[in-house]
This record gives structure tokens, C-alpha cells and sequence, in this order.
């Protein structure tokens, strides 16, 4: 900005582009402005390291800005302050901002922030119930609880994550595509899939549209090697997720995305693999709608979401749609302890508090948006 106007405005757009600096630069030349002597006002402080763009901090040295606002720290260990460090010793005042700016920046930031400090994609939970409390709707049913508006929402926030992830149950149930239907954008997420025992049908919508995105499948290390195999000659991406707990393998899978440079996976699978996230303590956001719908039914006989403590095989096997057990990497050691497919009660997790929350009408849905951590 010069004498409160701003001569350029520039945003990383995805990985491998241009940084938001050298981005706003360029755009000052492109409007036909000098920057030189110019306040530069940026969310995170300037990279001073070489990746896949040069260092933005020899970029603003150059172009002469005098001052720099930064709004939040960088908190990955090749940067934190070299940036500012830098600029300074070149002249430049840098100035760290306060307040209701600060903190924005940093909830800006979020998955960057995770995984700089963790190795860890942010999760975001999305959940969809009806007014009686019921995540999922019954065989023969409308897979649908939430209304138009509110999926064209979910489509979005696909575009806008890394990976979106369902247990496969989800995929017995439902045979989603996963992709982002937003005709705003070309980005697809990685779509993974929580599958113990490697069953993901090779006939699914996943493994037929592997030209629109990758399918990464999760299994547990005793997974018949002959399903592993057939997975990956069909073009899926493997994961064995070692552990001896689900939410100890829940942590593996995460840090395999986290390598993948995966920052944000959307989760959408239900109360059994929100319920494995949740006991591994990798929840950091929820967003809910509430549709004004009562659906009745058994509990019980629900499709991809309703599986819960007291699930018990319907007769015929596990073959049809909704009969399908619960995977066991999403269920605690005391659910598998019951015998004969009989999960043994439990009293469920430590109560999670959000540290704040929100809520909005879309359509005629309620959305409830939760935080949970803060990074």
C-alpha cells in the first residue's frame, strides 16, 4: 500500500505457484506500479528458505518496500523469524500485528500451521442429522439428510481441502464418487478410504474415475495381501497402517498423508470413523447440519453413518447395502471385545469441547461450525 492505497494484491493459489508476496509484486508491475517505499501487509511472515519458489524475502528487498506488517509467525522450523530477521538487517521496519488481525491470520492458516508443527493434515469433520438425531438414513432411503444448498456447500469445501476421506462402509452403502462437483474449480481432492481388510470393490465409482483423482486406501498390516495386490495393479495407492490400536493406525495414516503433503482432509464417513478419529484426538474442526427432517426407522438399520455400539449382522450375511460390519480399524479395542459380531457396550469418549463456534442457515439446513484445537 502507498498513501492508503493499495498498488497490489497477490495470494498462493496452490503449491508450486508463486507466494503471496512475490505474487502481490508482480501484480504492482502488472498494474504499472514502483513498490518502491511501500508498506507490504502479508498473513504470514516472508519465507527466507529455498523451495519450490525462491526465498520471498530477497524479492522484497529488491522491489525496495519499506515496511513490512506481518500478521502471524511462521511456525515450521526452517523459518520461524529468519524471514523477519532478514528484512530487517536489509533496512526494512518490520512490524507484527495484534488483535482481531492476528488472530485471524492464524485461523486463516490453519492446516499450514498444523503441519508445519505436527506432520499432520488438519481434519474437518462434516456430519449431516435429522431433527431425531440420526446421521444416516435407511436402505431404500434417500441417501440424503441434508438439503441442496447445503451439498453443493460440501462440494466446495472438497475443492477447497487436500483429501476428503470415508470408511468403507461408506462405500458399501453409497458408492460415492468423492470428487468436487464445484464448477467454480478444476482442483479434486485425494480421495482415501479407511478399508482394514483391503474390500474396496474394484467396480466402485472410486477405482472406475482414477483419471479424475487418486484413490489412496487405507489397510491394517493383516490385510489379505491378495486384495492389496489387485488394489494397486488397478492404480490404487496402498497404505498399511501399522499399530496396535485404531487410533494408533489412525495416527500412522496421518502421518503418511502428512509426508504426502496432504494440510487439510475432509472427513465424511459417519459416526464409526468420526468416532476413530475422535478417540485419536485428530478432530480439529466439525461442521454440522441439522436438516429440519425427522427420519424414524430402526436405528439400527441404517445406512453408511448409523453403525454404532450394539451393531449386530442382519440375516443373510454382510453382503447387502447398510449390512456391511463396522471396519475394525475404526472400532476401540472394548467394542471388538463382544463376541459373535456383538460389539460390547461402552461409555464412548471423553466429552470434547469446542473452544468457539458458530451457526448459519444454508437453505433450510442449520450449519453448526465448531473449533476444536487451535494451531
Amino acid at each position: 500500500m502507498r498513501d492508503g492505497g493499495v498498488i497490489g494484491e497477490g495470494f498462493h493459489t496452490e503449491l508450486g505457484d508463486l507466494h503471496a508476496e512475490r505474487a502481490a509484486l508482480a501484480d504492482c508491475r502488472e498494474r504499472g506500479e514502483d513498490p518502491a517505499g511501500a508498506t507490504m501487509y502479508v498473513t504470514l511472515e516472508p519465507c527466507a528458505h529455498e523451495g519450490r519458489q525462491p526465498p520471498c524475502v530477497e524479492a522484497i528487498l529488491e522491489a525496495g518496500i519499506a515496511r513490512v506488517v506481518i500478521a502471524s509467525e511462521d511456525p515450521s522450523e526452517k523459518a520461524s523469524g529468519r524471514g523477519p530477521g532478514i528484512l530487517r538487517d536489509g533496512g526494512v521496519e518490520v512490524e507484527f500485528a495484534a488483535g482481531e488481525e492476528a488472530t485471524a491470520a492464524r485461523l486463516l492458516n490453519q492446516p499450514f500451521r498444523k503441519h508445519a508443527r505436527t506432520g499432520l493434515p488438519l481434519v474437518v469433520l462434516k456430519l449431516a442429522m435429522s431433527l431425531d438425531g440420526r446421521t444416516a438414513t435407511s436402505p431404500g432411503d434417500s441417501p440424503w439428510i441434508s438439503g441442496e444448498a447445503s451439498r453443493d456447500l460440501v462440494h466446495r469445501w472438497r475443492a477447497e481441502s487436500d483429501a476428503v476421506a470415508v470408511g468403507i462402509r461408506t462405500v458399501f452403502a453409497d458408492d460415492p464418487l468423492l470428487t468436487a462437483r464445484d464448477p467454480d474449480t478444476a482442483r479434486q481432492p485425494v480421495r482415501v478410504v479407511f478399508d482394514s481388510q483391503a474390500r474396496l470393490p474394484l467396480d466402485s465409482q472410486l477405482m472406475r474415475t482414477l483419471d479424475q483423482s487418486p484413490v489412496l486406501v487405507v489397510v491394517s498390516p493383516e490385510a489379505d495381501p491378495a486384495n492389496t495386490i489387485a488394489l494397486r495393479e488397478a492404480g490404487a495407492e496402498v497404505v498399511v497402517a501399522g499399530g496396535s490400536t485404531p487410533s494408533d493406525r489412525i495416527q500412522a495414516a496421518l502421518s503418511d498423508l502428512g509426508r504426502r503433503n496432504i494440510t487439510r482432509l475432509f472427513l465424511e464417513g459417519g459416526r464409526t470413523l468420526a468416532a476413530a478419529f475422535l478417540d485419536a484426538d485428530q478432530i480439529d474442526e466439525s461442521r454440522t447440519f441439522i436438516a429440519p427432517v425427522l427420519l424414524g426407522g430402526d436405528p439400527a438399520a441404517t445406512r453408511a453413518g448409523g453403525v454404532g455400539v450394539g451393531w449386530t449382522p442382519p440375516p443373510g450375511g454382510c453382503g447387502g447395502q447398510g449390512s456391511n460390519p463396522p471396519d475394525a480399524m475404526s472400532l476401540r479395542p472394548e467394542q471388538r471385545a463382544g463376541q459373535g459380531g456383538h460389539p460390547t457396550p461402552t461409555t464412548g469418549p471423553a466429552r470434547l469441547s469446542a473452544l468457539s463456534s458458530r451457526s448459519e442457515t444454508v437453505g433450510d439446513d442449520l450449519l453448526i461450525t465448531a473449533r476444536f484445537k487451535e494451531w
